[in-house]
C-alpha cells in the first residue's frame, strides 16, 4: 500500500472532508491528528471522533460509501499518508489482511462515535475536557500542543465561558498548565482520574480490537 500512497504535511485547521461530499482520498495520519465533527442546522458543529496513527480517514470504504459523513478538519498539524480512493479500493480488493484491518477499525470507530454521543448529553464540561486532552495527548505523542479556548469549545459543543471555567479548574489542581495558546499536560494520571469513565472505556476498546 506504501507504493501507491503519498507522504504529505496536514497544516493546522485544514479541511480535508465534508458531509455528502465525495471522497477523494484517504487519509493515514502519521504525526497529525483530525477531529471529526458533525454539523447540524449550520451550526459550528462537535466533536464526534478524533483520528491518529491508531487508525484513518475514510474507513467507510470498507462499505463502498465514498461519501463523507462527517466534517473532518486537521486539530494538531503533521504528516500523514494520503491514498486516492480509487488506489485504496484497489488494494482493498486484493488484501484480505487489510479488509480485516479495516473491518475492525470500523467497528471501533462506531463505538467511539457512539460514546462520544452519551458523554455529550451526560456529563460535565470539566470530565469530558480531561477525557479530550488526553485523547488529543494519545495522538500527538507529546506532553504539550497548542489548543485554544475557542477550539476547545468548538469541539465539545460548549460556551467559550465553560472551557475556560473547567480549564481554570484543572490548572488550579495542577494537572494542566496554559500559556499562550499552548497547553501541558503536567500529572497524566491526575488527570486520567478527573476525566469521565469515557476515556477508560475507549481505551479498553482500542486495546481489545487494536492491539
Amino acid at each position: 500500500m506504501l507504493a501507491v500512497s503519498e507522504l504529505l504535511q496536514l497544516e493546522s485547521a485544514e479541511v480535508l472532508c465534508e458531509p455528502g461530499k465525495p471522497i477523494r482520498h484517504v487519509y493515514f495520519p502519521v504525526e497529525a491528528s483530525i477531529s471529526l465533527l458533525a454539523l447540524i442546522d449550520g451550526s459550528p458543529g462537535v466533536e464526534v471522533g478524533m483520528v491518529g496513527r491508531e487508525g484513518m480517514l475514510g474507513v467507510q470504504m470498507i462499505l463502498g460509501v465514498a461519501l463523507a459523513t462527517v466534517h473532518a478538519v486537521v486539530q494538531s498539524p503533521g504528516t500523514a499518508l494520503r491514498i486516492a480512493v480509487n488506489d485504496f479500493h484497489n488494494e482493498l480488493a486484493h488484501s484480505q489482511a487489510l479488509q480485516r484491518g479495516m473491518n475492525t477499525y470500523l467497528y471501533v470507530r462506531l463505538a467511539q462515535m457512539t460514546t462520544s454521543a452519551a458523554c455529550l448529553r451526560f456529563h460535565l464540561i470539566g470530565p469530558r475536557l480531561a477525557r479530550w486532552l488526553l485523547m488529543s495527548q494519545d495522538r500527538v505523542h507529546a506532553d504539550s500542543f497548542h489548543v485554544t479556548h475557542e477550539f476547545l469549545a468548538a469541539m465539545l459543543g460548549v460556551r467559550r465561558e465553560g472551557i475556560t471555567t473547567a480549564a481554570s479548574a484543572l490548572q488550579r489542581s495542577g494537572l494542566i498548565a496554559y500559556r499562550r495558546g499552548y497547553l501541558t499536560v503536567l500529572d497524566r494520571h491526575g488527570l486520567e482520574a478527573a476525566a469521565c469513565g469515557c476515556y477508560a472505556a475507549e481505551r479498553e476498546a482500542y486495546s481489545a480490537m487494536l492491539c
